[in-house]
């Protein structure tokens, strides 16, 4: 993945999340909407780019892995408090403290699906897509990032600084799969497709939530599947 390619992932966090500080908070409908519109991305992706070209090089085991990524994920939740697909939990007894715990989760899962950027697949645009499917994801986890840690009261600028850290994450994961192709000799692509699975398996638990989340406004049910629609249709054409 070139460096032009991670410097837009890295600014598309920054920006979405200052979006906050210019137009204030965004509406729940907004960010649900944007949510549905990145896990219909996230899951269509898994389904026609990513599993068939991770089954075709990395051998029947890899469902193994694929299952992996997605109970990793339910543990990352226990910390991230399920900030991934748009759960804000602001503790009031907590008020102006850091939550190292949302934040430990968050960086952990992010680094995890960059780490396979730096992976050649068969068909180059397979990385095109993964790319825009971790962009699409990743910026309303910053909305709801930086909704939570303002909120928390722990200053805007501490905010700013917490989430470049986690628009740091994917790139970083990027970069280290890079490091570690070039310092060992032997051929790495069993650990890269296997690394694959795993996010693959994060991807499917993450949209499999957003996209299963019930709401008892009928309306804007209707509203949620032309959005789930949209991110779908979006998938089948990169």
């Amino acid at each position: 993945m070139n460096m032009f390619a991670l410097f837009i992932l890295f600014a598309s966090i920054l920006v979405s999340g200052s979006v906050l500080f210019f137009f204030g908070k965004v509406s729940s409908k907004t960010l649900k909407l944007t949510l549905a519109f990145s896990g219909a991305y996230l899951f269509s992706l898994s389904l026609i780019h990513l599993l068939p070209e991770v089954y075709d090089s990395g051998g029947a085991t890899i469902g193994i892995f694929i299952l992996l990524g997605f109970f990793l994920q339910i543990i990352l939740e226990i910390f991230s408090e399920g900030i991934e697909h748009g759960h804000m939990h602001v503790h009031k007894d907590h008020h102006g403290a850091f939550p190292l715990a949302v934040m430990l989760g968050l960086c952990i899962h992010s680094f995890l699906e960059g780490m396979p950027l730096a992976q050649r697949f068969g068909d180059a645009s397979t990385g095109t897509s993964l790319l825009a499917g971790i962009i699409l994801h990743h910026i309303p986890v910053a909305i709801a990032l930086m909704t939570m840690l303002l909120d928390s009261g722990i200053g805007k600028q501490k905010a700013f600084f917490y989430l470049a850290i986690f628009a740091l994450m994917a790139p970083l994961g990027s970069f280290t799969g890079t490091w570690l192709s070039e310092i060992f000799t032997r051929d790495l692509s069993l650990l890269f497709d296997r690394l694959m699975a795993m996010v693959i398996g994060i991807f499917l638990h993450i949209s499999t939530t957003i996209l299963f989340e019930s709401y008892e406004e009928h309306r804007y049910n209707l509203y949620k599947l032309l959005t789930i629609l949209a991110g779908a249709g979006l998938a089948m054409l990169t």
